[in-house]
């Protein structure tokens, strides 16, 4: 069985995006063979940071645990890695169009349409709200799973 690869993608990769993959990662516990998820920044100045600790904390209150993380930078080789990247935001969308061209835009999916309220998952970085990032990611989450689940990407 081939895994499903998926990367999360936001700005410093230290809030919106480790929060999906930790979150998505306790979605798929007992199917973790059929999954690799991870995520990135798309700027550099994180690198190396642990999860921002409002987030750790937002994920704590939900029981998921995120110990062990470390911020990376979105690679141009992470377009032939990952079957899917996921963009909280139309900037990260943008960011993301530009540094994997042609090939891989085709991969590239913003968190919220997997949900029936699409647009951009707000960075709590500024707004400080953790606790709607959370909720919005959660619901991104188990849309994207149930997307997966149904067979669409293998259909592609």
């Amino acid at each position: 069985m081939k895994k499903i690869k998926i990367l999360f993608v936001c700005l410093g990769n230290i809030c919106r995006s480790p929060m999906a993959e930790f979150t998505m990662k306790d979605m798929v516990r007992g199917r973790e063979a059929a999954f690799e998820i991870a995520s990135a920044g798309t700027e550099s100045y994180n690198i190396g940071r642990p999860v921002n600790p409002p987030a750790a904390r937002e994920l704590s209150r939900h029981g998921i645990g995120c110990a062990g993380f470390a911020a990376r930078q979105l690679r141009r080789e992470d377009f032939q890695h990952y079957d899917l990247l996921i963009g909280m935001d139309g900037e990260n969308i943008r960011d993301m169009e530009r540094l994997g061209g042609r090939d891989g835009r085709k991969k590239i999916r913003r968190m919220m349409d997997f949900t029936a309220r699409p647009g951009d998952v707000d960075d709590p970085w500024y707004t400080g709200d953790y606790a709607t990032a959370w909720r919005d990611i959660e619901e991104g989450c188990r849309g994207l799973l149930a997307w997966l689940d149904s067979g669409t990407l293998t259909e592609r």
